[in-house]
């Protein structure tokens, strides 16, 4: 289930993300030790592992709790996270590219690095935290909600981002070149700084006070010159 952001739709307004609404049934503890390739996770709540350097290519994560959970260098390429919540991931390098997540609540996260290029994000929160360096190139992001959190040069590089909010957060040169947007809402990020790709803002909305703070990096991409 999922229920629609507070962007509403309606004219020419930007449609609000619908955000996941996860209710997990009750769950089995994991004490499996190890990961496993193509691995099937069902129901279960792993509570203070460390899954570092541990390979989970191509695992499934279905109404699963992972909580306090270490992800140094974890491989979890092509994995599928669906109806899950995630609270206090920490690591360094967790690869999860083109991995698909669904329903899925990522809560005060502490991520250097993670890569998530080529994946498929859809009804997905990220509340709290900080995640510096998250590669999201190439991904496709629809109904995903940044919330309270911190993101340092986040690198969207030729995604496509569909209704994508940024509530209260800090962005921190982030890079949109060759981004496709519709209906992104950036007006409540807390704090929105752009490295590059200012010119691929169409179909996204921003504040007056933003539009203010991009006035010299959209009058250098235009080629204006502005002298007192």
């Amino acid at each position: 289930m999922a229920r629609t952001g507070t962007g509403g739709a309606g004219g020419n307004r930007v449609k609000g993300a619908r955000r996941p609404e996860v209710r997990l049934p009750p769950l089995e503890p994991w004490s499996d030790g190890a990961l496993e390739p193509d691995g099937d996770y069902d129901g279960v709540e792993i509570r203070g592992a460390d899954l570092a350097g541990q390979d989970g290519a191509g695992a499934r994560f279905m109404d699963c709790a992972l909580t306090d959970c270490a992800f140094d260098e974890t491989g979890l390429r092509h994995a599928r996270l669906l109806d899950s919540v995630l609270t206090g991931a920490r690591g360094v390098g967790t690869d999860l590219a083109e991995a698909t997540l669904r329903d899925v609540e990522l809560v005060d996260a502490r991520l250097g690095g993670t890569q998530l290029h080529g994946s498929v994000l859809e009804r997905v929160v990220i509340r709290g935290g900080k995640i510096d360096y998250l590669n999201l190139r190439t991904a496709r992001l629809r109904d995903v909600v940044f919330e309270s959190c911190v993101l340092v040069e986040p690198d969207f590089g030729n995604a496509v981002l569909e209704r994508v909010e940024f509530v209260g957060c800090t962005v921190k040169a982030a890079d949109f070149r060759g981004v496709t947007m519709k209906d992104v809402d950036l007006r409540g990020a807390a704090s929105l700084e752009i490295a590059g790709g200012v010119e691929r803002l169409a179909g996204a909305v921003i504040s007056m006070p933003q539009l203010m703070d991009l006035a010299p990096v959209l009058a250098a991409q235009l080629g204006i010159r502005v002298e007192d």
